[in-house]
Order: C-alpha cells, then structure tokens, then sequence
C-alpha cells in the first residue's frame, strides 16, 4: 500500500516531462476560476489575475510560434551547411 506521502508525491511528480507553460497556465486559469471571492476587492483583484492569465497566455502562444520560426530557420541553415561541406 502505498502511504500518504509517496502518494501525495507520486501525483506530484505525475507526468514532469509533458509539463509546458501552458500546463501551468492552466492551472493558475483553474485555481482563479475556482477560487469564490468574499469582498468586491478579491472580485476586482480575480477579474484582474483573469486578464493577465490571458495575456500571458497570449504571449506564450507568440513566443511558441516564434520559436518554432526560429527553430525551421535553424534547420535550414544546418542543412545548407551540411551540403556546403560535402562539396
């Protein structure tokens, strides 16, 4: 059986490699949205984490896409170098 501690650790650590900012995105999206205010202060201050997450989420997005850019360059200048030192 397993004991509270490796359990809690075990869900923890579940699935570390597949983790990307938008997984912890996600999971600040769900903590805000879960998360009931008590006073017009926590309400204004959770409408605002609201519109930050889908800024940064908007961010990420860009700079995934940048990178990919990036990365095809990468490869194509690699390539051509690779055949330029076969001639």
């Amino acid at each position: 059986m397993f004991s509270s501690i490796s359990w809690r650790n075990f869900l923890l650590n579940e699935a570390v490699e597949d983790r990307t900012i938008f997984t912890y995105i996600q999971g600040l999206q769900e903590f805000v949205n879960n998360f009931k205010p008590k006073t017009m202060t926590e309400k204004r201050r959770l409408s605002l984490a609201n519109q930050q997450l889908k800024e940064i989420k908007r961010h990420a997005r860009r700079m995934q896409n940048e990178m990919q850019i990036l990365q095809e360059k990468l490869n194509i200048l690699e390539e051509s170098l690779n055949e330029n030192e076969e001639r």
